[in-house]
């Protein structure tokens, strides 16, 4: 206690500054400044005037077991007591997770550097090229490996990459047959994921052995292979897959892409599409996620891709530039015709692989998978040396050995005194997995665990003396990663420079605010993502024992027990690993809830017109009928309509998908309404949390009428985007629903029971360290930055849609589309001339064409609102001069943006001054240059190059 300052007591000295004052960006004075621009005297008088009355929560003290808000170092010191409680054992389980080395280098420059984990979906890939070329690396490692010339910037994981496989190949197919055949020794998740999916949409699994070589009798539409399989066993499946074709069926085929750099390529065998996971090549085990998942495809079904496809184009100068490519594939333009409603990936963990083959090269990749692969030879020699039998002759890194009956649980207890994890398959036998961190002293520990002793000496021998238990007739001939960037980046000090160039090149967080509407990029502490890298939780294989991970679980309880309090909901399950697959996880509950009622014939769900498109797709995989539900003028759900399309379809409604606060940002005063009108009519509510960032602390979904929503963590709850992925979208439901989570009554989601566990630690801390009073000032600091971007810029673009009093909640909408009209300035050329400002443009287009949708968060103080709103009146008066017919609408800073260091140099022909274009707010500290003048995106869907092109097309 000082006598300046006599409120001060030993307790808050000791606690120092709370980590609500770091995360929030504008400070009290700040917000006296907003509130006044705004027109409110407070915070509370704000909320009081925003959000409709009738959705408030009775008390907003917040939810009762959310604990206090912790310091950063008090809630450092718990989770690394959590993670003391788990086991990381060494990983020998297999299952398609493996352990592997994250090179330090990529740890500390890719997956700990927020340039990278703090970058957005690269949608202005003129300020997005660093990540842009780290993907396009990402899909020529998986094309050369698989053999096949088209592959995705990453999926979500392995299981959901194969049943996008599926349909992909339903859909692109002649057969009529709804069959769709599985070998048997397919990796379980995958096929626990592949029933969920299948069914609604009327697709039959067949689960069939096919070790004889031969295809079961019946037509299917497609067929999917395992190379290796789960139990490790190799395959020569040439003639399974000459015999699909034969039959009209498409083969797929999931293969580990470490295995391919020594196996053939699945291309070369014939097949038609490739699925599997990157996990291997450096992306921690995570307790099962994220990975970087694969799919590759012939280039006849280049198409049919799913997700997002990076593909090679050029700039308005004609130089080389990358964009995402084919992207009329998107839901919200697809919607309900949508085949898919993948909208994210997981770019982080892609870029951490591809930098991983990018150090490696094709020989260091082939040498770890020798390894790998010798390792297990090694080491079932020697088994079969001590007496035990060892099954399959054919393996690349996976064993399997047949033990005394009963006698599985007593080796992997052995094991496990050993401080080694292995598999067991049943009570007589147990699998083995090899990897790079396999050392001859791990195999001597095994084959202890089954009483057989061995000495390093004769492991030595038995190396010398033991053949390959690769087929030579599968052996791989042809060549791989021959891009000169393989071969480029061997020492750390050339691929930190990579790296840190490639990084320079974008345009991420850590450089300016992102102000994406529905997007919420926030600020994702230091604090918060330390924890992820720790080998405690980093190095948990997914199915380890869950005595091994009891810090892990207690965490993911903690979480799920705040967020269903934090929502007003029963029940949460961590599970999918994205928002889509939130959204398909809770229609398939209620379809399941409808069905189990003896309802099954609800199966029309209602989508307002303003919706995600995900929605949309999500409805027709969880095999519902679309129906559209109008907006009104005001952007809300139109009332009559909602109850005209109510009575319409009568016992046949299933559900109603809402997104509140709306798509249009927008606390709409009706919800309740709303929700009781489907309630009354037999429906379910499925309420979008994409926008929960707007109502926690204020309002409960799950107390104003939703039954289920998913979360999305990667907004609300701090989760970086990382170029567009991790993502986890929980799915949240009240008690009625709780029998129908994912893996309880309506199948599996994602490859791992937790989804993505790796990453779970970022929004512990993030609730641990707000608490219950610090989430609310977060919603209503948003709410402010919101209305205060849309008051001073109101006067200069019209605000599309406001509630009640004229507020917005976390986002507003510009409208530009009357700009456009009498000048022919576009919301494009706003956009890119946003990024010769240093800022990163709003969300353009969506979910109103010709407009931006702004959402500043609770994380930019006023100096970066102010910049942004400045650059955006900066560029009305650009527009304005050229409505005056001082510049030409074909030729004017808008259109020639962005300008490059290098357009800026060169000969200057235009009407406007080059220091305008370069400088337009007159200041040259601080200046970021776009790598690359604007993208052509029709030359690149007309010529599309998704994979590293040679290196004479950069001349």
């Amino acid at each position: 206690m000082t006598p300046s300052d006599p409120t001060r007591t030993l307790a808050d000295l000791e606690n120092g500054i709370p980590f609500v004052a770091r995360h929030l960006g504008p400070d009290d004075s700040e917000l006296a400044t907003m509130a006044e621009v705004i027109g409110v005297g407070s915070l509370d008088e704000l909320a009081d005037r925003a959000v409709p009355p009738g959705i408030r929560t009775a008390t907003d003290a917040g939810p009762g077991t959310l604990p206090p808000a912790a310091t950063e170092s008090e809630a450092l010191a718990e989770l690394r007591a959590l993670a003391a409680r788990n086991n990381p054992t060494v990983p020998m389980i297999g299952l398609g997770y493996h352990g592997t080395v994250t090179p330090p280098v990529i740890r500390r420059s890719v997956l700990e550097n927020p340039a990278w984990y703090t970058a957005y979906t690269p949608y202005q890939p003129e300020i997005s090229q660093g990540r842009l070329e780290a993907l396009l690396n990402f899909q020529t490692v998986v094309s050369d490996l698989t053999g096949l010339p088209v592959a995705g910037a990453s999926m979500l994981d392995e299981a959901t990459a194969a049943a996008e496989a599926m349909t992909l190949v339903r859909r692109a197919g002649r057969a009529a047959s709804p069959r769709f055949l599985v070998d048997a020794d397919t990796l379980p998740r995958t096929l626990a994921v592949l029933h969920t999916r299948a069914e609604p949409l009327g697709i039959e699994i067949v689960e069939a052995d096919l070790t004889g070589g031969e295809l079961p009798d019946g037509e299917f539409f497609g067929v999917l292979l395992s190379y290796p399989g789960a139990s490790g066993s190799v395959a020569d499946h040439a003639s399974l897959v000459e015999q699909a074709h034969a039959r009209g069926a498409k083969v797929v085929v999931a293969a580990d892409p470490l295995a391919l750099t020594l196996l053939r390529a699945p291309g070369e065998i014939g097949a038609d599409v490739a699925v599997g996971s990157t996990q291997r090549f450096g992306v921690p085990l995570g307790f099962g996620g994220p990975h970087a998942g694969y799919l590759a495809v012939r280039d006849e079904l280049r198409r049919q891709l799913p997700g997002r496809l990076v593909g090679l184009s050029v700039d308005a100068d004609g130089n080389p530039a990358l964009r995402l490519a084919l992207q009329t594939r998107e839901q919200h333009i697809r919607r309900e015709k949508a085949t898919s409603n993948i909208c994210t990936a997981q770019v982080l963990l892609a870029v951490i692989a591809s930098m991983y083959a990018v150090y490696h090269g094709p020989d260091g990749l082939r040498a770890i998978a020798t390894r790998a692969h010798r390792m297990a030879a090694v080491l079932a020699a020697a088994l079969r040396a001590g007496g035990v039998e060892v099954l399959d002759g054919a393996f690349f890194d996976t064993l399997v050995a047949r033990v005394a009956a009963g006698q599985a649980d007593a080796v992997l207890a052995a094991a496990h005194a050993r401080g080694i994890a292995l598999r067991r398959v049943d009570d007589d036998r147990v699998g083995v997995s090899c990897s790079e961190l396999t050392t001859r002293a791990h195999l001597v520990d095994v084959a202890a665990a089954f009483g057989v002793t061995v000495t390093p000496a004769e492991l030595d021998e038995l190396d010398a003396a033991t053949p390959d238990a690769l087929p030579a007739a599968l052996r791989r001939e042809s060549d791989y990663l021959t891009h000169p960037v393989f071969h480029r980046y061997r020492s750390e000090t050339a691929l930190l420079r990579y790296l840190r160039r490639l990084a320079d090149a974008d345009m991420a967080l850590d450089r300016g605010m992102i102000p994406l509407g529905s997007c919420t990029m926030k600020l994702n502490a230091a604090a918060e993502m330390e924890p992820i890298t720790w080998p405690g939780f980093a190095d948990l294989h997914p199915h380890a024992p869950a005595a091994d991970a009891d810090g892990t679980l207690t965490l993911i309880a903690d979480l799920e027990r705040w967020l269903a309090e934090l929502t007003g909901y029963a029940a949460v399950s961590l599970q999918p690993n994205a928002g889509s697959q939130g959204e398909l996880a809770g229609l398939l509950a209620i379809r399941a809830y409808h069905r189990d009622r003896g309802e099954g014939h609800r199966d029309v769900c209602l989508i307002p017109a303003s919706a995600h498109g995900t929605n949309a797709a999500s409805a027709v995989m969880a095999g519902m009928r679309v129906v559209v539900v109008a907006c009104d003028d005001n952007g809300d759900v139109d009332l009559a309509d909602l109850r005209a399309k109510i009575d319409e379809h009568g016992v046949s409604l299933g559900a109603l998908m809402i997104t509140y606060p709306s798509t249009h940002g927008v606390y709409e005063a009706g919800v309740r309404e709303v929700c009781s009108a489907v309630h009354e009519a037999g429906g379910q509510v499925y309420l979008d949390g994409a926008n929960l960032n707007a109502l926690l602390g204020l309002a409960k979904p799950g107390e104003f009428g939703g039954d289920v929503s998913h979360l999305n963590l990667h907004k609300t709850f701090c989760i970086p985007h990382g170029g567009g992925g991790p993502g986890v979208g929980p799915v949240a439901v009240r008690e009625h629903l709780a029998p129908y989570l994912p893996d309880r009554g309506a199948g599996a989601v994602s490859g791992a029971e937790y989804g993505s566990p790796g990453v779970l630690p970022i929004s512990w801390a993030y609730l641990r360290m707000m608490g219950a009073d610090g989430l609310r000032r977060a919603t209503l600091v948003a709410v402010a930055a919101a209305n205060y971007v849309a008051r001073r810029l109101s006067a200069h673009y019209p605000v599309l849609y406001t509630g009640p009093g004229g507020f917005v909640a976390h986002e507003c909408i510009l409208d530009l589309r009357p700009l456009t009209a009498a000048t022919g300035v576009t919301v494009d050329d706003v956009a890119k001339r946003l990024a010769d400002y240093g800022l990163h443009a709003p969300t353009m287009s969506f979910p109103v064409a010709g407009t931006l949708m702004v959402e500043p968060t609770e994380s930019e103080n006023l100096a970066e609102l102010d910049r942004f709103c400045d650059a955006m009146i900066s560029i009305r008066s650009e527009i304005d001069r050229v409505a005056a017919g001082e510049w030409p609408v074909e030729d004017n800073p808008l259109r020639g943006a962005p300008h490059t260091a290098a357009c800026i140099a060169d000969k200057w022909d235009h009407p406007y001054p080059r220091e305008l274009a370069a400088y337009p707010t007159g200041a040259t500290e601080g200046k970021v240059w776009p790598p690359v003048r604007r993208i052509d995106g029709a030359h690149g869907d007309r010529h599309l190059v998704c994979s590293c092109p040679p290196v004479e097309a950069y001349g």
